[in-house]
């Protein structure tokens, strides 16, 4: 596929009308490639597969690329090991990094705005043509966007929760807190990397990591770290959003994190078609009905365009 722009294009076992709500036909994927010169995908099979179905999207962090937020496993993403839940936990250590490297990678992250993929996303809620967005992103750019029926999966990077108390503040004023206590991390300078981190190498017991000004427990941002669970509340959440969806959209995630995967396997199950849009393979490819790959700044305006 080297040198190409690839696209996947279900029409399934048998000539039907893509556009039929009622249709639960399991698609054939069917694969051709286009030189990078021509133009991208037809949009048109995508439209007329989600046209007239309530669609619930599914997004990751390959919409969020075009805001300048660097991905996990995109093209060109470079292999990095995230924070683990236990060891965040388990080590004074640990938690000093972490929070050196999201002081220096904040100020990235919170200068990305939304891009057109996003809001593409949030024309079509409000026009009544997609019920909501389940996403894995931390970054807000949803609701930036203006989406409202929005829920975030892995929580959001704006907010910090007390382990101990559960008091939730904003990360900006724990931004202050900690250049207050850390002086020379202001001057610090990183490359930058997925969800608000950045290749910072420091010793981390020159670091002081300021506690809860309620309880004074440990602090840590309002996500979902590797190896922790997405809270039950927020995964009833996403499920009652997943109930309306006659149709699935997964926009920009490789689905490589079982708490996305899982609403592909259960669209799957239930015989609700499923389009993805992403570049690169997914762990969903074969459950979709359509793939497609292309820009999603590029390609979910021109989807809202024909719905």
């Amino acid at each position: 596929m080297r040198g190409g722009r690839r696209w996947h294009v279900g029409l399934g076992r048998k000539r039907h009308n893509l556009a039929g709500a009622g249709s639960r036909d399991r698609p054939t994927l069917y694969r051709g490639v286009l030189p990078a010169a021509e133009p991208p995908p037809d949009v048109e099979p995508l439209a007329a597969l989600l046209r007239g179905r309530s669609v619930v999207a599914l997004t990751g962090a390959g919409l969020s690329t075009e805001s300048g937020i660097p991905d996990y496993r995109g093209p060109g993403s470079r292999p990095r090991t995230p924070i683990q839940y236990r060891d965040f936990l388990a080590s004074a250590a640990a938690r000093a990094r972490y929070w050196a490297r999201a002081v220096v990678g904040w100020a990235h992250l919170a200068d990305a705005r939304p891009n057109a993929g996003h809001r593409a996303l949030a024309d079509l809620e409000a026009r009544g043509a997609l019920a909501g967005v389940i996403t894995q992103n931390v970054d807000g750019l949803h609701a930036a966007a203006g989406s409202r029926a929005v829920i975030e999966l892995h929580g959001a990077i704006d907010r910090v929760r007390c382990l101990d108390c559960g008091a939730i503040s904003a990360r900006a004023a724990m931004q202050a807190r900690v250049l207050a206590a850390n002086p020379a991390l202001a001057d610090a300078r990183a490359a930058a990397a997925p969800d608000g981190d950045a290749e910072l190498h420091l010793d981390p017991a020159t670091i002081a990591v300021p506690p809860c000004e309620a309880c004074g427990g440990v602090l840590k941002p309002d996500v979902v770290f590797f190896g922790e669970n997405v809270p039950r509340p927020v995964v009833d959440a996403a499920w009652a959003l997943f109930d309306r969806a006659e149709a699935l959209l997964v926009a920009g995630s490789s689905l490589a994190v079982f708490s996305g995967y899982r609403f592909v396997r259960r669209a799957a199950e239930r015989g609700v078609p499923v389009a993805i849009a992403n570049l690169g393979p997914t762990r969903g490819d074969d459950a979709a009905a359509i793939k497609i790959e292309a820009r999603l700044g590029e390609l979910l305006p021109r989807l809202a365009a024909a719905l």
